[in-house]
């Protein structure tokens, strides 16, 4: 596998593991931080699977975006649409003051990252 590759697997794992903590801290839970590395972990392993197919990609956090760049090359992936979708506002949406995430949000946004992964994970023949 591609170095960067790794590197990019190893930055969405820091931010599985930062999601899942929060939405399971029992004590002062971040709802917010949950569902904003749930986004991060998808974004790090679009780039992953990007990285690993040799497909340039910008700076972004739009995650149907960098859906359509892996798209033109992996057509399967569509099927991963709606969890993307759902994921991107997670970038911003609570990281500035108006909007805060409770918790069946962020364990929604958890849920999701956590498909992505795996399917992501298996089709870098890395283990669940």
């Amino acid at each position: 596998m591609n170095p960067l590759t790794l590197e990019w697997v190893s930055k969405a794992e820091g931010d599985y593991s930062t999601a899942g903590r929060e939405l399971r801290a029992h004590k002062s839970p971040n709802f917010d931080a949950a569902c904003f590395h749930a986004q991060q972990c998808a974004e790090k392993y679009l780039k992953a699977l990007l990285q690993e197919a040799n497909i340039p990609f910008g700076k972004t956090h739009n995650l149907i975006a960098l859906l359509e760049l892996l798209l033109d090359f992996q057509p399967s992936w569509e099927t991963t649409r709606s969890h993307l979708d759902y994921l991107t506002v997670f970038a911003v949406i609570f990281r500035y003051p108006g909007e805060t995430a409770d918790k069946p949000t962020a364990r929604q946004a958890v849920t999701h990252s956590m498909a992505f992964r795996a399917r992501a994970r298996s089709e870098l023949g890395l283990p669940q």
